[in-house]
């Protein structure tokens, strides 16, 4: 996009000015920047960008910190603004022409995790794991679209009032979900998930509470031994984050095929194939659904398949190919317990449109699935794996299942932490036998009783 157009792109002035956050690490203070925009000020702004028009033609030459210093130059060389005044519209040009306006230091935020954008004047992040009402804004409902549609740009996704709702990925990897006007009642909203740049590993995970190192060794030693694993949990309760540090210990000579509705997986290993669900086109055409892509992956040879999610019919074929050869395949589901887990992996064949019955769907999963990774996020914030459960067999025509460790919570403190401990249950794994044919052996003291 060229600058003209970029400056085009920016929204009409208006007498309240731009709205900035004056430290991104700092959502819920107070935007002073707003307090000291004097009349002047959109004068001046007009004239900035005019004279950047004129030296600049190709900004995408430039890196961030050259257009600052140009900006800068510009805005410096104007006496009759506030130094104030004088850093808002110097910073709020740059986000426009470089990045995403109000929302860019959100983004270059590392502490936030989310990004919610309820209408264009109402926006909330999540950083270290609290909710906070941001005091910045946009300037109106069409700035705000003409942001997303800037977003959408990267992905070559496509969003208007016949196809109201869509779901991207930012050049640095962020998951973006929009939704317009009407169907969202508020105003046009934009939701962004951030991943961080380096993805955790387990030992950082377990540094940070999420599981005990006891859970972590039977956990490298199950995705090192190739057991088929599940990771389960509820919106943001870190699936994504856990499946990805799990993720490093498949071994670098193996051949990964990744699978996603919006690429966010942040697999080390070099090789490796990612490939990206397609949504139809403008005239409805297209689409490639996730099930295709899954019915695809077979024919490429891989070792191991890595679904970011199912969520529908292809879970059928996943739970196929962990039973025809593609052993050690990872991926993740939407539920609050591993019994909820199994249930919603049934209801999710069904989905299919073959007309299996319960028995065989469940034989299915039973004889495909080995441990579920049951995750969740706490109430103090936190994300904790607070259980991981074997699936043992049939019986009855009911899939059975044992819990290996549970995260036992106790109560809150005062300061509203959560309180509690990580223990085995004393149970060892049937799936032992099969680590040990991999040359694992894991000691009998990893699953005693007691806390660890």
């Amino acid at each position: 996009m060229s600058l003209k157009s970029r400056m085009n792109s920016l929204p009409p002035t208006a007498s309240q000015g731009f709205r900035f956050m004056s430290v991104a690490n700092q959502p819920d203070a107070q935007s002073t920047e707003a307090n000291y925009l004097s009349g002047q000020f959109l004068a001046i702004k007009t004239q900035i960008q005019n004279a950047l028009l004129e030296e600049i033609s190709d900004p995408d030459a430039l890196r961030r910190d050259e257009l600052m210093a140009h900006i800068s130059r510009l805005v410096e060389a104007n006496a009759a603004i506030s130094p104030i005044e004088k850093d808002t519209l110097a910073r709020g040009l740059v986000h426009e022409i470089m990045g995403f306006g109000p929302i860019q230091p959100f983004l270059d935020d590392p502490a936030i995790s989310e990004i919610m954008v309820n209408s264009f004047d109402n926006i909330y992040v999540e950083s270290q794991g609290k909710m906070i009402k941001t005091r910045s804004a946009f300037r109106n409902e069409a700035h705000l679209r003409t942001t997303l549609e800037k977003m959408l740009d990267f992905s070559g996704r496509h969003i208007d009032e016949s196809s109201p709702m869509v779901d991207a990925r930012l050049p640095d990897g962020s998951r973006l979900n929009a939704v317009l006007r009407p169907v969202s009642v508020a105003g046009d909203s934009i939701t962004i998930r951030k991943f961080a740049k380096d993805p955790y590993v387990l030992a950082q995970l377990v540094q940070i509470g999420t599981l005990s190192e006891a859970m972590a060794t039977f956990l490298e030693a199950a995705v090192c031994g190739k057991l088929n694993l599940v990771v389960s949990g509820g919106t943001g309760s870190g699936k994504t984050t856990t499946l990805n540090a799990l993720s490093a210990f498949i071994p670098s000579g193996e051949r990964i095929v990744t699978i996603e509705d919006a690429a966010e997986l942040q697999l080390q290993q070099d090789h490796r194939i990612s490939l990206e669900a397609r949504p139809p086109n403008v005239e409805g055409r297209g689409a490639i659904s996730i099930r295709d892509l899954v019915r695809n992956a077979l024919r490429m040879r891989p070792d191991r398949i890595v679904v970011g999610e199912v969520r529908g019919g292809e879970t059928l074929d996943m739970l196929q190919a962990m039973n025809t050869g593609h052993e050690g395949s990872l991926t993740t589901v939407h539920a609050n317990t591993p019994r909820d887990c199994l249930a919603r992996l049934e209801t999710m064949v069904l989905m299919a449109g073959l007309e299996l019955p319960l028995p065989a769907i469940r034989a299915q999963i039973a004889s495909a699935l080995n441990v579920v990774v049951q995750q969740s996020r706490m109430l103090d914030g936190t994300r904790k794996i607070v259980r991981i459960t074997e699936i043992v067999g049939m019986e009855s025509s009911v899939v059975t299942t044992q819990d290996l460790f549970v995260f036992d919570q106790t109560g809150v403190n005062e300061a509203g932490e959560v309180i509690g401990q990580f223990r085995s249950t004393g149970i060892r794994p049937l799936s032992s036998e099969r680590l040990r044919s991999h040359g694992i052996t894991l000691s009998p003291a990893l699953f005693g009783e007691g806390g660890f």
